[in-house]
């Protein structure tokens, strides 16, 4: 096991390198650049603004800084936000869309595992029905229609819950349920699908022909081996989810980083689309590695060598 996790941990290095190479290349293959939507400045002026944030050098050199900078921990200047470094608007931003996504994943997790159980256990009858409405439900419901519904009913109708805020725990309520709808409904759907083709191996027809209780059968056998395709979708899950959601931040006015991302994609922001592409994979990559250690602890007959 050791060995295996060294390597894959050492994976992520050129993975990485990858990821930011393509990002960077497709970056500079886009017409026009950081200043394209100012008003047209002197000609003097905008080589300074250039020369000043190495714009004028070779792609290649530039792409060198920008690995050695950002090897040492620094990920460079943004060309928007002049008085605040890219590190400075991650570290501001990061805490509230890590709580954000850490309470939208649990919630998903506690809500959809139990919902797809239900309904395999229930199949073809009134309890698989309900969830899969529910389920099918979640799914066709964008999380911004979900927030408005939320705001007017929460908000609006019963005014029990604040729309807008970050930092008291009523205002966690709303943002979590509404990020949360979809993968909700997604991971119940996994779940029941891979439950029903559990309840049809003939290790669970030879456990009941043993006499255990259903109990028994359900938690031990079906419950444990269903959830190892359920836990390969849950590590993308969490990274999407704790990167930032841009439309919920945004709708609920939640200070995270989510939407510094598509505002940098807009204004073309080099350092910061450079940054938040690579924290994204980082946290897919790492989360995958999490995903593959746990597949060992669930399916005892998974070794790694």
């Amino acid at each position: 096991m050791g060995s295996y996790l060294v390597r894959r941990i050492l994976w992520l290095v050129p993975v990485l390198i990858v990821v930011s190479l393509i990002t960077f290349v497709l970056m500079h293959l886009v017409p026009g650049g950081p200043w394209s939507t100012d008003k047209a400045v002197a000609r003097g002026v905008q080589a300074a603004i250039d020369r000043q944030y190495h714009l004028n050098d070779p792609v290649w050199m530039q792409y060198l800084r920008w690995i050695f900078d950002f090897a040492r921990g620094d990920l460079g200047p943004s060309f928007r936000y002049a008085d605040r470094s890219i590190n400075r608007i991650i570290a501001d931003g990061l805490p509230a869309t890590v709580q954000l996504g850490l309470m939208a994943f649990t919630l998903s997790v506690s809500v959809g595992i139990p919902l797809g159980i239900i309904a395999a256990l229930g199949h073809n009858r009134w309890p698989d029905y309900v969830a899969t409405f529910v389920s099918m439900l979640g799914i066709a419901t964008p999380s911004f229609i979900l927030a408005i519904l939320l705001v007017v009913i929460f908000s609006v109708g019963f005014k029990i819950l604040p729309a807008l805020g970050w930092g008291a725990p009523d205002t966690w309520v709303l943002p979590t349920v509404a990020l949360a709808g979809y993968q909700i409904a997604q991971i119940a759907r996994y779940t029941r699908a891979s439950m029903l083709e559990v309840t049809r191996k003939d290790y669970i027809r030879t456990a009941q022909s043993k006499g255990l209780r259903e109990r028994a059968v359900v938690v031990r056998h079906m419950i444990r081996n269903a959830l190892i395709p359920v836990v390969t979708i849950l590590g993308p899950i969490l990274a999407f989810l704790v990167t930032g959601s841009f439309i919920i931040e945004a709708f609920f006015g939640i200070p995270g980083i989510g939407r510094y991302y598509v505002q940098a994609i807009v204004q073309r922001d080099y350092s910061l689309i450079m940054a938040m592409t690579v924290i994204y994979a980082f946290a897919v990559a790492s989360l995958n590695v999490v995903v593959d250690v746990l597949y060992g602890y669930i399916d005892p007959r998974i070794r790694y060598s």
